[in-house]
Formats: C-alpha cells, sequence, structure tokens
C-alpha cells in the first residue's frame, strides 16, 4: 500500500484533522478520482465541508449522492442549522425518516435547535416522541438540546401576555423541562446551566437557587456561566451581601476577569444601587464588549449619574466599540432628563446611519427624548413613523402630551390606542390620568380611574391615586383631595401628601396644610422638602416665628434646602444658573439685559408678586431675589446668546413660581419668541404673552 493511500486512509478514519478549505477540497479531488469511490467516503468529504461551515460545498456533495448513507444525512442537517436555514434542515430530517434512516445522538441537537429557532413546539412535541421512540431519551447531548428547547419556548410564553391558556402552556413547558432534567441519567454543567438560566429568566429565582445548591451536591462546582446566570437574582432582590458572595467566589476561581461575569456584576451592583462598586468591577475588566459598556451605561443612568452614563456612551465610541440597540435605550434618558436637545439630535442622526431607527424600543426612546427635551412636534413625527405602535410608544406618546399641557391631544391618542386594539396598562393610564390633572379636567380623570378598575381589571397605584389628588388640589378643591387620600385602598406615601400639602400654599390654607405636614411627617419625618413647603405656607402668611422655628429646626437635624437651579443648553454646552449666581462669565450683559426687560416689562403693565419671596425683609429687597431668580437669569442667556426668532429652552429642579411665571408670558410678547420652560411636573410654552398652561400648574 503506497503512502498516498496510507495518508487517505488515516485522512478519512480521522476527518477532523482537516481544519481548512483547500485541504478539504485536495481530498475531495483525490477522491473523485480514484476509481469506485464510496459513498462513505464521499460522506466523509461532506462531513469535513460541514463542519467547515462551507455550505454550497456541502449542498453540492450530498445531491450527488443518489442513496445517502446515516453519516451524509447528518452532516447536511447539522450545515443547515449551522447556517440559520431552519426550514430546509427540518425538510432534511423528514426526508430522511421517509428514507428510513435512523436518526442517532448526533441529528437530534441540530433538529431540535432548528424547531426551538422556528417556535414550532408541535413540531419539538413530535421530534421528543421520536427520541423516546427510538431510546435516544438517555443522550446527554439530546437531553441537553430537549432541555434548551422547551426552555426557550417556555421564555416566549412568559414574555406573552398573561392568559389562561398561556398560563397551562406554561406549566406544560415548566413540567416538560423537570421531567426530560430528571430521566436524564447523566448531567453535565450544560444540563444544569440550561435549567437554572430558564428558571431565572422566568423569574422562578427559589428554584433556580435550590438548583445551585443540587449542582454542588452532584459535586459540580459552578462557571462563569451559571454566576454570569444567578447575579441577576440578587439583582432583582437588591441583595447586595449575597451578590458580593458570588463576586468573592468569581475572584478565587479565576472568573471575575470573565467579561460575562463583569457584565452581569455591572448590572447587580448599579441595582443595588451600588454605582462606584459597579464602576471598579468595569475598570478592572481586560477586555469590554458592547455588554459590559451597555451594563455601566445603563447603571449609571438608572442611578440618576446622567453626565457619567454620557460620558461613558461617549468612550464606547471612542474606544471602537458599535453600541448595541439597547445602548440607545439606556442613554436617551439621560438626554431626556438633562434636556440636552443636541446631544440627543446628534444620537438620532447616528441610529439612522447604523439603521436603527426602525426598531420600535429606539423610536420610543427617541419619542420620550424629544418631548421631555420640549419638542413635542418632533416627538409626535418621530411616532408617526413607527409602523406598529406598541404600548410603549403609545404611553410615551401620551406621557409627553400630558407633560406639555396639551391634554385634549393625549386622551384623543388614547382613544385611538384603544379603537387600534392595544389594551392600556398601568403605565398609560398613569399617562392620561396626568394629562387630565394638568389641564383639570377632573370629570374625564374620574371616567378613567374608574375606568382602569371596571373595564381592564387595574387596580389603582400611587401613581393613580397621586394625579386624582394634585387634579383635586389644583382645583382648590382641599377638603375633597384630604377625604380622598385618606380613603385610599393602599397606604399613602409622603409623596402623595406632599401633593396637596403643595396645593395648600397655592391656596394659602394653613390649617389644612399643617394637617398635611402632620401626616406627611408621621410617614417620613425627614422628609426636607416637606418642612421647607411649610415653612414658605407659614411665611406667606405673615406667621415668621412660625417659619423662623421651622429652619431652625431642620438645621438643627442637619437638613439642607435644595438650592433652585436652572440651565440651558446653547452652544452644544450647558450652562447651569442659580437663585442669584454671580459666578457665569456673562453675568454683567445677563444682568443688563434683565434691567432692560425690566424696564419695558413694567411699561407694559408688569408688577412684581412679592408674595413669593418668603423672608421677612423690605419690598425692594424682594423685588431684587425675584429678579435674580434662576430661570430669569437663563432666560436672559439664551436671548442675549442666540439668534433673534430662536426658541428659548430652560430646565428647572422646582416649581416655576407665579412671579416668574408671570413674568415670562410678558418676555415672550416684548422678545417675539417662544419660549419653553419645563419645571418639576409639566412643561411651560410662553408665547406672545400666553403660556400653555393656562395659568394652572
Amino acid at each position: 500500500m503506497s503512502s498516498t493511500q496510507n495518508l487517505l486512509g488515516t485522512i478519512l478514519r480521522n476527518p477532523n484533522i482537516i481544519t481548512s478549505k483547500s485541504h478539504a477540497k485536495q481530498l475531495h479531488a483525490h477522491i473523485l478520482s480514484a476509481k469506485g469511490a464510496s459513498s462513505s467516503d464521499v460522506s466523509v468529504v461532506l462531513f469535513i465541508y460541514s463542519n467547515l461551515n462551507l455550505l454550497r460545498d456541502s449542498c453540492l456533495v450530498f445531491n450527488s449522492l443518489q442513496s445517502p448513507p446515516a453519516q451524509a444525512w447528518k452532516s447536511i442537517i447539522k450545515c443547515y442549522t449551522s447556517h440559520g436555514l431552519f426550514l430546509p434542515s427540518l425538510a432534511k430530517f423528514l426526508e430522511m425518516r421517509a428514507a428510513g434512516i435512523h436518526p442517532d445522538r448526533h441529528v437530534f441537537p441540530s433538529v431540535l435547535k432548528s424547531c426551538t429557532s422556528l417556535m414550532d413546539l408541535r413540531l419539538g412535541k413530535s421530534v421528543h416522541g421520536c427520541i423516546v421512540h427510538l431510546g435516544m431519551d438517555f443522550d446527554l447531548y439530546t437531553g441537553n438540546a430537549l432541555i434548551n428547547m422547551y426552555s426557550r419556548f417556555r421564555n416566549l410564553t412568559i414574555m406573552k401576555e398573561s392568559s389562561s391558556s398561556n398560563k397551562v402552556l406554561g406549566a406544560f413547558l415548566n413540567d416538560s423541562v423537570r421531567k426530560v432534567f430528571e430521566t436524564m441519567p447523566k448531567r453535565d454543567l450544560v444540563s444544569w446551566n440550561t435549567v437554572i438560566t430558564g428558571n431565572v429568566q422566568n423569574g422562578m429565582y427559589e428554584e433556580a437557587l435550590t438548583m445551585v445548591r443540587e449542582m454542588g451536591d452532584a459535586s459540580l462546582k459552578p462557571d462563569s456561566f451559571t454566576l454570569s446566570s444567578i447575579l441577576p437574582i440578587f439583582a432583582e432582590y437588591v441583595d447586595v451581601a449575597k451578590g458580593k458572595e458570588i463576586h468573592s467566589y468569581a475572584i478565587r476561581h479565576g472568573f471575575d476577569t470573565d467579561v460575562y461575569i463583569g457584565s452581569s456584576l455591572i448590572d447587580m451592583y448599579a441595582k443595588c444601587t451600588r454605582v462606584e462598586d459597579s464602576h471598579s468591577v468595569f475598570y478592572l475588566l481586560p477586555h469590554r464588549d458592547a455588554i459590559s459598556w451597555n451594563s455601566i451605561i445603563a447603571g449609571c443612568v438608572q442611578n440618576g449619574h446622567f453626565d457619567e452614563g454620557i460620558r461613558f456612551f461617549r468612550q464606547m465610541l471612542m474606544a471602537n466599540n458599535k453600541p448595541m440597540h439597547v445602548s440607545f435605550s439606556s442613554i436617551m434618558p439621560a438626554c431626556a432628563y438633562l434636556t440636552t436637545l443636541h446631544l440627543g439630535k446628534q444620537l438620532h442622526g447616528y441610529i439612522i446611519r447604523v439603521g436603527f431607527d426602525d426598531n420600535v424600543f429606539i423610536a420610543s426612546s427617541l419619542v420620550d427624548m424629544y418631548a421631555k427635551c420640549g419638542n413635542i412636534k418632533i416627538a409626535r413625527y418621530i411616532f408617526n413613523k413607527i409602523e406598529l405602535h406598541d404600548m410603549v410608544s403609545w404611553t410615551a406618546i401620551i406621557m409627553g402630551y400630558a407633560l406639555h399641557g396639551f391634554a385634549y391631544d393625549a386622551i384623543s391618542l388614547f382613544e385611538q390606542m384603544e379603537m387600534e386594539g392595544v389594551e392600556p396598562n398601568f403605565v398609560s393610564f398613569v399617562a392620561v390620568l396626568t394629562a387630565c390633572s394638568h389641564a383639570g379636567l377632573k370629570d374625564e380623570a374620574w371616567e378613567y380611574f374608574t375606568s382602569m378598575t371596571q373595564d381592564y381589571g387595574i387596580a389603582p397605584g400611587l401613581e393613580h391615586y397621586a394625579a386624582i389628588a394634585d387634579l383635586l388640589g389644583r382645583a382648590g378643591r382641599l377638603e375633597e383631595a384630604y377625604k380622598f387620600i385618606s380613603g385610599m385602598h393602599i397606604e399613602p406615601t409622603g409623596s402623595v401628601w406632599s401633593t396637596l400639602l403643595a396645593a395648600c400654599r397655592v391656596h394659602k390654607n394653613v390649617d389644612l396644610a399643617e394637617k398635611v405636614a402632620g401626616k406627611l411627617f408621621a410617614i417620613d419625618p425627614q422628609n426636607m422638602g416637606a418642612y421647607i413647603l411649610l415653612s414658605n405656607i407659614y411665611s406667606a402668611a405673615r406667621r415668621w416665628k412660625d417659619a423662623a422655628k421651622l429652619r431652625t429646626f431642620m438645621r438643627e437635624k442637619g437638613m439642607k434646602k435644595k438650592p433652585a437651579c436652572s440651565w440651558i443648553e446653547v452652544g452644544n454646552t450647558v450652562h447651569t444658573f442659580m437663585a442669584g449666581d454671580k459666578a457665569h462669565p456673562d453675568y454683567r450683559k445677563i444682568t443688563k439685559a434683565l434691567n432692560n426687560l425690566l424696564e419695558r416689562m413694567e411699561r407694559e403693565g408688569y408688577v412684581p408678586d412679592t408674595n413669593e419671596v418668603f423672608h421677612d425683609v423690605e419690598e425692594e429687597h424682594k423685588k431684587y431675589v425675584l429678579f435674580n431668580h434662576s430661570e430669569r437669569l437663563a432666560i436672559a442667556f439664551g436671548i442675549i446668546s442666540t439668534p433673534a426668532g430662536t426658541t428659548i429652552r430652560v430646565t428647572k429642579n422646582i416649581r416655576m413660581c407665579v412671579d416668574c411665571h408671570t413674568a415670562t408670558k410678558f418676555i415672550s410678547k416684548i422678545v417675539e419668541r417662544e419660549i419653553i420652560v419645563r419645571d418639576n411636573s409639566r412643561f411651560h410654552h410662553f408665547k406672545n404673552g400666553v403660556c400653555s398652561c393656562g395659568d394652572y400648574w
């Protein structure tokens, strides 16, 4: 026997030694040139082509076989599956069965993967029956494939809306996963990890943790995949102590530099509000992928560290890491909160360039961002371009109109959503009730509040109660609001009582304010905002001693008032102003512009409302305090820094006072510009001396 024949025999017996396309082609040519090449030899070539993912060559070889042996069927099925051609893969499996060829344990993992990818549970169950009939259900790899299939179907069922049929199906799939796992005579890490991951994804946290303990009893040590699967449990439970135990285990076993473990740790620490720990994990990762970048960005934004989130996003781009679509959904809330419209527009342009603009989640984030940055027209334009609206996109646009005070637009969209068959949920009712509250639409609000429980079976939450209480408070129906809150089916929180306390300040009801404050302090004795509100109520009623006593109490308790702050974006830079702020480099120009505006405003009939200054000082000093409120400084800076006719967009961290609201109406008329101010509850569109809120806020 020649050396060539010896080599050929060695290759045919050990085909895995061929690792390149050129060598595979040489082998194929040699076999074809030899007389009397058997189908088994040709099947080996097909096996090699399949392993090398050479689809075209695999198909040509398979089609050249008149009666393909079992090896050839296995190879072509595997090749189709690995290329995502799941229907052809299943078709070949059915042809194989029709040809009387019995599948073996190497075929079923590919077939089950195709059933899973096509979400064809009926066929998957049929294949499972075939596996049992052929006695292959005891095979480790086949068992793992079955567990994976049933787990994936279970995940899809959980994601769908809850219904009796889905619950029955979910129970069947849970039972199927358990039965397959328990009947396996041998289980490896893949078996355990697949079931554990499935339990976590379906919210079965205790079952997942029990299985981790049982895995240890079976003398199997958790690997990086196990750890990254169970870390979300401690994120959900906000159990940082247990999460740290997993982190320590990962360090001891050398898993801490694994990018999947790292991403899970970043997410866990962030959801437990341990942002610095999440940063430490991120910086220690030797390699960072899109998932780890997205975890740190999302963690910053979720914890209110918006500037840091934007900084990490920019660093990701500089590191040539392409953002995933979820990265944009994570960063958009930061732009929305900071009202950085320029950055939001840059991100929008990037999204269009990478082709993510047709993604409904990203489009919904854009709708929310533009609405919260004050441009409701572009928000509506993007919403209208979405082909298939889901609950998230509907809620984003309805809440956008609600925040801008365009209640009838919000209500119209809500009704359109219902007509299109999208059932309102908890959040969408918050949006429409907020719209009614901001516009004082009491009757409509009660209709929606009643419909929520009677028509849709949604129990009112704190947000719904707060919206109704806010509506009653704004309308001056303070006693009715007090009774409404007292009669809530759930325990009211400090934020709900704070809504009524703010209304007491607006309507100057000191007696009820003291009563409400008592309720509030009993629930939340450290609520600094409530003490400040009550102090202002006392000051407005000229009860200076009571106000001073309250401020002394706050100082003794170490409470500090959150300073009023406004910011405006000019020339791609965000400029921040505090009340009475002289630190800005253009302060003199701003003061000059304000003095000029004040003279023109007074000629138009403006009279300062000094009741909004809660200090026992001279009247002239009160006027000076009002003159230097943060939003006025920001508006004046915007006027002197932008071309005539440019819309001015200002954000303020607390409620806009009555005098600044009046002054801004005058300014909008004098400078002939639209001025949009977003305070801590809504948007105000000032144009030609009129505000969109109708002086109701």
